[in-house]
């Protein structure tokens, strides 16, 4: 029998009484018959839904979790959405992190340790949780977050006039067609002072998941956050997929442009179910470039214990040339070589 918590009933009540623009923005929820030894709380992307994460949901309850997608406030609603009238997307930020600290209470009794993770937008929640609730954050998974503009999404959305965006095709999306500027708006100051809060106090541990090809973000923030936080909280992770994959900056869902997204769920996974620091990541990986197997290199370390199942496909990911690289320039600095 499903575990089935009071609010999901109140939840789906709720969002019956919203004229939604179809049942794929609806909350989403994977609930075993108990609680699980992890939950996982996932907050969608800004005109988007929790339909972003169908394809992630169903692959951690499979890997038995408990995951909860809820619908963020102001958003799925049907109507004939434009510039003249424009989505009723939050513009106030503390509405946004209320949401975020009613999900985190209603998960905690479903799960021994509790995980965030967000995309974009999402992503920034789900990094707000993770700084400022690290007391009750397990650990966050931060798909693109969104802390600040990408140049050329800057340069994009300045072009637009009377304050409003429209995605292309918006028509077509799931979600909302475009937005007006003050709800995106909301996002960046709050990004600023979470880069600054990581670079001084103690986080949850965090995965963080970039792509190359992304104009909507700035990817050096999250490089930056990385940096800030791998000191003090060993277990973080950093991963950027290269141009080649293609993939977009909407990368959770294959409806949204990433044939990727079973590589992508399986490195959740491996995160999640392993203990190694990023560190031990990149000793495996440099250990893999001498013709060694994941087997050999992890027994010779004596980490067994600590890596997922998921590990060996994780490690076909990294980019074990940039770590060689990366040493080798070590090496000759403090080697003297120029």
């Amino acid at each position: 029998m499903m575990l089935t918590p009071a609010f999901v009933a109140q939840v789906a009540q709720q969002e019956s009484m919203l004229p939604l623009r179809n049942d794929r923005c609806r909350s989403r929820f994977w609930l075993h018959d108990a609680p699980t030894s992890q939950v996982f709380v996932l907050f969608h992307g800004i005109t988007a839904a929790p339909y972003q994460f169908d394809t992630l949901g169903e692959r951690l309850y499979a890997a038995g979790y408990n995951v909860l997608a809820p619908l963020m406030p102001g958003h799925g609603q049907a109507g004939d959405w434009d510039a003249s009238n424009p989505p009723p997307l939050p513009e106030d930020m503390r509405i946004y992190q209320d949401f975020v600290d009613t999900w985190l209470v209603r998960a905690q009794p479903l799960g021994e340790a509790l995980i965030v993770g967000g995309l974009s937008a999402g992503g920034a929640l789900a990094t707000w949780a993770a700084v400022k609730r690290a007391d009750r954050v397990s650990r966050a998974l931060l798909f693109a977050p969104y802390l600040s503009n990408a140049s050329l999404f800057v340069d994009l959305i300045a072009s637009r006039a009377q304050g409003y965006f429209a995605w292309p095709n918006g028509r077509d999306r799931i979600g909302y067609p475009g937005f007006r500027f003050p709800a995106l708006d909301v996002f960046p100051p709050m990004g600023r002072e979470l880069l600054r809060l990581a670079a001084i106090q103690k986080t949850a541990p965090m995965c963080i998941i970039s792509t190359d090809t992304d104009v909507a973000v700035d990817n050096d923030d999250h490089v930056a956050l990385f940096e800030s936080i791998r000191g003090r909280q060993p277990i973080s992770w950093y991963h950027r997929f290269p141009v080649a994959m293609d993939i977009p900056h909407a990368m959770m869902a294959p409806e949204e442009g990433n044939q990727w997204t079973a590589i992508l769920n399986t490195m959740v996974l491996a995160y999640v179910e392993s203990q190694l620091s990023w560190a031990e990541v990149e000793e495996i990986a440099y250990r893999m470039t001498d013709g060694k197997t994941f087997p050999q290199v992890v027994s010779a370390l004596g980490v067994q214990d600590k890596c997922s199942p998921y590990m060996p496909a994780m490690m076909t990911m990294v980019d074990k040339r940039k770590i060689v690289l990366d040493r080798q320039k070590r090496h000759q600095r403090g080697s003297g070589f120029s």
